[in-house]
């Protein structure tokens, strides 16, 4: 004959067996999930990391942030040598308001000196054209201000001469805040300085 109290027992086993395996299965869930966890730090500390050429340990995320911004960099100053120096009596004054934009007082200070020793003047009275066939450039990416060198070649249209040179600029880049249009890559070139200016004989232009 069967009793009420043995049901009751059975039901309080089954219980006692399902709360066991409740917290066997919380406890176990909790040392993988600390296993994993471990793991993942193990692995972030081995690959989030990378030595810099002087044996100094860098971030991998300031590594890339800082490859993106030397790339920036570069355009930004390829866009600003070919507004200030690629100019002709049709697009001169847009690209140069373009140019100052991406420059402090020391390029507007240059661009007046240019302006005063009569540049601009020749450039619509003798119809000239300055096209820029080449930009290139050395940035030094260690510390802010970024300070740069550029390489510029330059060829000069002046009806039946034409003739190529090749410029040396330096300065430095600072970041700025970015301002579509005007400055799309938050830089701005600081301490512009043109070094030196020389013509290439055309059996460099054929070398190169």
């Amino acid at each position: 004959m069967k009793t009420p109290y043995k049901n009751i027992y059975d039901v309080l086993k089954l219980n006692r067996f399902i709360v066991l395996a409740t917290i066997i299965g919380a406890v176990l869930t909790c040392i993988v999930s600390v296993l994993m966890v471990i793991k993942l730090h193990r692995e972030s500390m081995d690959n989030a990391f990378v030595v810099n050429g002087d044996g100094s340990v860098i971030p991998l995320q300031m590594v890339s942030q800082l490859e993106n911004l030397e790339v920036e960099a570069k355009a930004h100053l390829e866009l600003f040598h070919g507004y200030f120096y690629g100019i002709d009596a049709s697009n001169y004054e847009s690209n140069l308001e373009k140019a100052l934009w991406l420059g402090n007082s020391s390029v507007d200070a240059l661009y007046r000196q240019k302006k005063a020793d009569g540049f601009y003047n020749r450039l619509l009275q003798y119809s000239l054209i300055q096209q820029v066939e080449r930009i290139e450039s050395r940035i030094d990416m260690d510390q802010e201000p970024y300070a740069f060198q550029t390489r510029t070649v330059i060829r000069i249209n002046r009806g039946a001469v034409i003739d190529t040179y090749e410029l040396i600029t330096t300065g430095k880049l600072i970041q700025v805040a970015r301002n579509f249009p005007h400055n799309p890559h938050g830089l701005l070139i600081t301490d512009f300085f043109e070094n030196s200016l020389r013509k290439i004989e055309d059996y460099e232009t054929t070398a190169e």
